[in-house]
């Protein structure tokens, strides 16, 4: 009775297709042990070894041109520093798809908070804040393509960022994006006045922070700092042509404090 196996019986053992071994063959990396009669492969425990080799190698990176060459020549030395070099790009590879995941669970918080706060006026806390300036501008002077592309080597992923538009009464608007302290300005703790609008024109800014100083005229608490306009591109994900901004003010109650509706 043989005790080697055909070339389906090693794809369906080693679960990979026909095809893969195959071509591993055509490269020269695996051979069948003989051809018998009917010019089928059959396949012992030495190519059952070989192969399991082969896919791990396929796994930690290495290219079937060089499977060969590490098969016949490496020493025990030299895959220690193969296992260790793919050791560094998982881990690598590891934070990336951290920060990705961190990403995407704060856009569908904001896309989440939006829906729930879009159009409405409320005071919201907020813990001090460091941030770091990114660029200058003219308070008539609106973002460009020439602009951003002058500015784009400051903040990498400028547009998975909060950007923060921040006017200090100079007539020169400050873009910053946050960073950790101590940063180049900090926004303190404390309760903010705070709405969210989707604006398809920078004209409609206008007229949307014009409201803003109008309503908080009418509430009992004085705005004690700058106005924040924070643009949040990545919601635009959600709603084509408009861009989704937040209105902030810190404000100092002078009455008891309640959350504006």
């Amino acid at each position: 009775m043989k005790s080697e196996i055909t070339i389906s019986e090693l794809a369906k053992l080693m679960n990979v297709s026909v095809h893969q071994i195959r071509y591993f063959e055509e490269k020269g990396v695996l051979l069948p042990a003989y051809v018998d009669n009917n010019q089928y492969r059959m396949y012992s425990m030495d190519q059952v070894y070989q192969l399991a080799h082969i896919l791990l190698l396929r796994k930690l990176g290495v290219p079937v041109q060089s499977i060969k060459e590490c098969m016949t020549s490496f020493s025990a030395d030299q895959y220690g520093k193969l296992l260790n070099h793919s050791l560094r790009e998982i881990h690598t590879e590891i934070l990336r798809l951290q920060e990705l995941q961190h990403f995407i669970n704060r856009v569908l918080h904001e896309q989440k908070n939006f829906i729930s706060h879009s159009n409405d006026y409320q005071v919201k806390w907020r813990e001090t804040t460091y941030l770091a300036r990114w660029m200058e501008m003219g308070s008539q002077m609106t973002l460009s393509a020439k602009l951003l592309a002058e500015q784009a080597k400051s903040v990498p992923n400028l547009f998975e960022s909060d950007i923060h538009f921040i006017e200090d009464g100079s007539g020169t608007i400050t873009l910053y994006t946050e960073t950790e302290a101590p940063g180049d300005y900090s926004l303190p703790n404390g309760k903010y006045l705070s709405t969210q609008k989707l604006i398809h024109e920078d004209d409609e800014l206008e007229q949307v922070i014009e409201q803003f100083y109008a309503y908080a005229a009418t509430q009992p608490y004085d705005i004690q700092g700058p106005l924040i306009l924070i643009e949040r591109s990545y919601l635009s994900l959600f709603s084509p042509s408009q861009l989704h901004y937040e209105l902030q003010a810190l404000i100092e109650p002078t009455q008891n404090p309640y959350e504006a509706q």
